[in-house]
């Protein structure tokens, strides 16, 4: 799909704001409201609008500790880099998990509740899965910047 100063246009304000109405939405961007939602609509079917989403403060429900992980399996398998990815996919503490290259095979985000929690999920679930070889953690202090919306420059 080929976007236009329009379509990002409508990415941008979305990013800033999933709750816009179609009305809303079409006004800041020069569109009556029919047009407006038929891209939208294009911009969901072609996958470029992945999902929309609240995001909720960490904090508020207990999750204050982010630490990333760097991670380094035996081998750089076809089979165990799929084995990983796959149980990363299954807990809801990793909220990042990015193939690397570099030293580590990958870097993971975990959110948690305190440091017991880390323990359990690096001794019970981390260490369990066949071909990781070496974990490395380091804790997030303080969180000077985080974004949510891509850069779209018009």
């Amino acid at each position: 799909m080929k976007l236009d100063k329009i379509d990002l246009n409508i990415l941008r304000e979305l990013q800033n704001d999933g709750k816009l109405t179609n009305i809303e939405l079409a006004g800041r961007v020069g569109l009556s409201p029919s047009p407006c939602l038929q891209r939208v609509r294009a911009l969901e079917r072609d996958e470029v609008i992945d999902r929309y989403v609240a995001l909720v403060n960490p904090k508020t429900i207990g999750l204050s500790i982010n630490v990333f992980i760097q991670v380094t399996l035996e081998r750089q398998i076809e089979n165990a880099l799929e084995q990983f990815e796959a149980r990363m996919d299954i807990y809801p503490e990793v909220m990042e998990c990015y193939l690397m290259t570099g030293d580590s095979d990958y870097l993971i985000r975990v959110a948690v509740s305190d440091v017991e929690r880390l323990q359990d999920f690096i001794l019970q679930d981390l260490t369990t899965i066949p071909e990781v070889a070496n974990i490395r953690s380091s804790f997030a202090l303080k969180r000077v910047k985080y974004e949510t919306a891509l850069p779209i420059r018009l």
